[in-house]
């Protein structure tokens, strides 16, 4: 929440006086009490607002005109609608409320009480990161981010989901690149990893002593400076075309390198000043730097494997290798491709090692060096026992290029404001850009299933496309909790242009309402087991989970019904001043514009049909029960086409309440014709700032020409009815045709690459 973290901190070297210092890696700034006593203020006065709206308004409209049918019922819907926005706003405000509390308790660890914590316990982590499609310098800089983590046992594993066998050139090498990420990065570690595990290696004889010499003192401190001399080296080298580059030249790689640079000077300080440091602190700065340089790094492909689930999601992308963990396999080659066969360790040409923890991390997200480390350690904390996530749900990357990211990114940052609220109320969600996930919990909500005769294990479920939402609720129901840690850690990409921001946000209003049925289920069986959801929990995720469907439909309905003016009040707008008034504060707080308020407002209203579409997919799925395919969000250079549906949508808006405003003021409903212009002008300046005019006309032209030229299958060409040479390794493998079946098809023939 403070723009001052992007500026690169000044290098110097001087200790004492002088000494440098540099900002937190991550944003943690203890609100002041006028904030949070304008934050309860707030509260009340949307309550009162609202109470007061009901009872001056409809109630005395019926007292004083009646009940007609057509008025009761506008009444009634105008009630509904503003009730729910209303709500909405409310628990905006409760989690904002939430947040400012937990960001004034917190206390931040001392980075040598995390060292000493690490000293004695060194509970291994596997970081996995699914890609698909990936530009491989994004997903370079992804395992980059995590290689660096100074954090014990680290395993980082990159899981390609691309076709593995493309006959396509460009796609060939974009994959080759990726595939080879994993070895470049383990090749230019291994310099410095071999340089400390050496140095560790040869005081190790003088731990018995509780002598410091100064001279270790300073070999140290030499280390420290060559680890920061060898990551600036890099930081120099990077290519910087955007201002995600320049995040991660300034931040990871600078970052880092000022932090060790800086405890290099205290060592040459504590030197020159004759207080040597303790042994065991010695102990602790030289391992942080053999940890820091010794991650693992590989890459897993599960479309290599016939027996592993191919279906196209994240989640099983993750559940495919999840499931593999603390096993060993043999591969072997069938007529349906390569297979794994659970074996005996001496017998295995494969072997996934367990680890206690798993870190899951999207391909386009950054996460800064103490990620792990801070995250871990609260874990490890003895009421945390049965917390099964920890994350710090992402923050966007400043710097944007486009207007459309940056008011992305706002919404973005406001977002990890809400989820630090919802753990204060116990209803933290799974953010599944990244996170922090006990091995364990996983272990308590795996689905088994046999699909072609192998075992298919889920532990992030896939009904829907907000897996992680899903995984909350299953979670909670295994008597596991999850949390929000205070602070800004990590970083993720958002869509540079409205087409890829179309699919993005599409995905996110899809499967919200389906999961709603859990949440009760789990209100259930916590009630039965004698750890009842609280009330505020429950209205946390229900808002959560289905805000955006009632909100766009009220939406709708206010800009599409002319209600009657009697059922306007200044109330309502009482009722929703303290909601706008307290995100202007937060963008403010957060290096936006105050006025960046309004244009969110045009931007939801440019984004209302996407959120429509993604709402009735989900009662789609619900009425036929067939599920959403996955969408991934576009990360490309170039920009996402915008299906025809949703550049007409906006300007359909732009009219009708254009008309509605004509109409309005002709009769003189001076509110409505109001609210009418107000939404016009916003969504008109919104279309043209975050979706333009050029793009909308170049994106209507595409669209055209894919209706005017369909693609032309290929015709299929009759058989000459001669019976095909079976292979007899598939007739032996997979059999005959089954019972009843009029013609035995051709058994399968399978090509697998060397």
């Amino acid at each position: 929440m403070n723009p001052q973290q992007f500026v690169a901190p000044a290098r110097r070297r001087q200790w004492g006086s002088e000494r440098a210092r540099l900002p937190l890696p991550s944003v943690h700034i203890r609100p002041s009490d006028r904030a949070i006593t304008f934050g309860r203020l707030a509260i009340v006065v949307t309550v009162v607002a609202w109470a007061a709206y009901v009872i001056s308004t409809i109630v005395r409209q019926f007292l004083d005109y009646g009940t007609g049918f057509r008025f009761t019922m506008e009444a009634v819907s105008y009630l509904v609608v503003v009730t729910f926005l209303t709500f909405s706003a409310l628990m905006y405000l409760i989690m904002r409320q939430g947040a400012l509390e937990r960001f004034r308790d917190h206390e931040r660890v001392p980075r040598a009480e995390l060292d000493r914590h690490f000293s004695s316990r060194s509970p291994g982590m596997t970081v996995l990161i699914p890609s698909y499609a990936e530009e491989t310098a994004v997903v370079r800089q992804t395992m980059w981010s995590a290689a660096l983590q100074e954090y014990p046992g680290l395993r980082v594993v990159l899981l390609v989901d691309d076709p593995p066998f493309p006959t396509e050139p460009d796609v060939l090498g974009r994959l080759e690149a990726t595939r080879e990420l994993a070895d470049q990065i383990t090749s230019a570690l291994r310099e410095p990893a071999s340089r400390f595990r050496e140095a560790e290696r040869a005081v190790a004889s003088r731990a018995a002593s509780s002598w410091v010499d100064p001279g270790e003192v300073l070999g140290l401190a030499s280390d420290y400076e060559w680890a920061a001399s060898w990551l600036a080296s890099m930081a120099d080298a990077e290519s910087v075309t955007d201002h995600v580059d320049t995040f991660f030249v300034e931040q990871i790689l600078r970052g880092l390198a000022d932090d060790l640079r800086l405890v290099g000077d205290a060592l040459r300080g504590a030197s020159e000043g004759g207080e040597m440091p303790a042994r065991a602190r010695m102990i602790e700065l030289r391992s942080r730097l053999v940890r820091t340089f010794s991650a693992e790094l590989s890459t897993f492909e599960r479309k290599r494997f016939a027996s592993l689930s191919h279906e196209a999601n994240k989640a099983m992308n993750l559940n495919s290798y999840i499931g593999l963990m603390g096993r060993s396999f043999r591969e072997e080659l069938t007529p349906i491709g390569v297979v794994l066969r659970e074996v005996a360790d001496g017998e295995a040409d494969l072997q996934i090692p367990d680890t206690e923890f798993v870190l899951t991390l999207d391909a386009d997200s950054l996460l800064l060096r103490e990620y792990c480390l801070r995250l871990v350690e609260l874990l490890d904390q003895p009421e945390n026992g049965r917390v099964a996530v920890a994350q710090t749900p992402y923050s966007a990357f400043r710097g944007a290029g486009t207007r459309i990211e940056r008011l992305a990114g706002a919404t973005t940052d406001i977002q990890h404001v809400l989820h630090q609220g919802m753990t204060r109320f116990g209803a933290t969600f799974w953010v599944g850009a990244n996170a922090v996930i006990r091995k364990r919990a996983l272990e308590d909500i795996v689905e088994i299933e046999q699909q072609g005769g192998f075992e298919i294990r889920r532990f992030v479920q896939d009904r829907t496309v907000i897996e992680d939402t899903e995984s909350s609720i299953d979670l909670g129901r295994h008597g596991w909790t999850l949390v929000n840690y205070p602070e800004r850690l990590s970083y993720s990409a958002t869509p540079p242009d409205f087409g890829s921001l179309v699919v993005q946000r599409r995905r996110w209003a899809n499967g919200g309402l389906l999961i709603l049925p859990k949440l009760w289920r789990e209100a259930r069986e916590r009630r039965r087991a004698g750890r009842p959801m609280g009330s505020m929990e429950i209205l946390i995720r229900v808002n959560y989970m289905a805000s955006i469907a009632w909100a766009t439909f009220g939406l709708l309905f206010l800009l599409a019904f002319p209600y009657d003016s009697r059922l306007l009040s200044p109330f309502v707008l009482g009722a929703a001043l303290p909601y706008f008034l307290a995100m202007a504060s937060d963008l403010r707080t957060m290096g936006y514009r105050r006025s960046d308020v309004f244009r969110i407002y045009g931007f939801n209203l440019i984004l209302m049909p996407v959120n429509l579409a993604g709402v009735v997919k989900s009662l789609q799925q619900a009425l036929t029960g067939k599920k959403i395919p996955f969408a991934r969000t576009p990360k490309v250079k170039n920009r996402t086409s915008t299906p025809i549906a949703y550049i007409l949508a906006p300007i359909l808006i732009i009219a009708f309440s254009g008309l509605t405003f004509v109409r309005d003021f002709s009769e003189g409903n001076w509110a409505n014709a109001a609210f009418a212009a107000f939404n016009a002008a916003l969504t008109a300046v919104a279309t043209v700032s975050y979706i333009g005019v050029g793009n909308m006309v170049v994106d209507a032209v595409l669209a055209l020409v894919r209706w005017l030229f369909v693609e032309r299958k290929p015709r299929r060409v009759a058989s000459s009815g001669a019976e095909p040479t079976p292979d007899w390794r598939a007739v032996l493998y997979i059999g005959g045709a089954p019972a009843g079946a009029e013609r035995r098809p051709e058994p399968a023939r399978v090509e697998v690459a060397a």
